[in-house]
């Protein structure tokens, strides 16, 4: 057994959690030694954010006469912290999915030598996926108790956000995940997919104010948005106001967005990696 927890070839066969738990035990060792590089990101960022826009452009927009419209009644700052908790998960998620991934096929070439063991490119998918599930908690775990003091959580209801952000960013890794392992080339798309999906999403998709603000053409164009599901499902789980069908919907989408990332991950694991 190598010493990240992977078994050597010839060694006996692993079942699917086996396997799985083995592919995630390596990436957290990487990650518990080299998590102070991502802290940035993956906290403060967030947390930069709730204070200028929560805290400081926030205190403007509660004197407003037309604020309780846009935010429902409550002050924005409550409006906005959930949803800078799902634009998180997103944000991670998109870079855990793309550089990694095409650095472990391309440069690193650490999937073949996985590979070679009785892992299984589908296991590695699983294990893969589990790992970034993991890491996303872990910062948005960090991101709550960060803003705690702030005021900006209101019950409970944050752990059901926390988990709903969690599942957004999935569904939105899953399928970025796909295409790190198609990609070949040397010159990748991840940085025109952060400017032109991951940044319009975060200002469109209800992250800031209410997209029944935007004109009827963008709304139906910001319901593809899986940052929007996740947002409307976390904001309507940390302030209570979470309705069962809409929040279906809303649940229904991102687990489809995730199945079929996962499906097609699986696919183009094993197209790169069998023989």
């Amino acid at each position: 057994m190598t010493a990240h927890g992977i078994a050597e070839p010839g060694s006996r066969a692993l079942s699917g959690w086996q396997a799985m738990l083995r592919v995630v035990e390596g990436l957290w060792i990487w990650y518990r030694r080299n998590w102070r590089a991502t802290a940035v990101s993956n906290v403060a960022q967030p947390l930069l954010y709730l204070a200028a826009f929560g805290v400081g452009f926030g205190g403007l927009i509660d004197a407003s006469p037309h604020a309780a419209q846009a935010t429902g009644g409550v002050p924005y700052l409550l409006y906005l912290a959930p949803a800078l908790l799902t634009v998180s998960a997103v944000q991670n998620a998109t870079f855990e999915s793309t550089y990694p991934i095409f650095s472990a096929f391309r440069s690193q070439r650490t999937y073949w030598g996985i590979t070679a063991t009785p892992i299984t490119p589908a296991q590695l998918v699983t294990g893969q996926l589990v790992g970034i599930a993991l890491r996303l908690t872990v910062s948005a775990t960090a991101y709550v108790l960060v803003i705690a003091p702030f005021g900006a959580i209101r019950g409970p209801g944050v752990l059901a956000a926390l988990v709903f952000a969690v599942l957004c960013g999935m569904a939105f890794s899953a399928p970025l995940m796909a295409l790190a392992a198609a990609w070949k080339k040397g010159r990748t798309p991840f940085a025109a997919i952060s400017r032109f999906v991951v940044l319009p999403m975060v200002l469109f998709s209800g992250t800031f104010f209410p997209v029944s603000q935007l004109p009827r053409a963008v709304q139906a164009l910001v319901r593809i948005s899986p940052l929007w599901h996740g947002t409307e499902l976390a904001r309507g789980a940390a302030l209570g106001t979470l309705r069962l069908w809409p929040a279906a919907g809303h649940l229904a989408y991102l687990t489809a967005l995730l199945a079929v990332g996962v499906l097609l991950s699986r696919w183009r694991f094993r197209v790169r990696l069998t023989p």
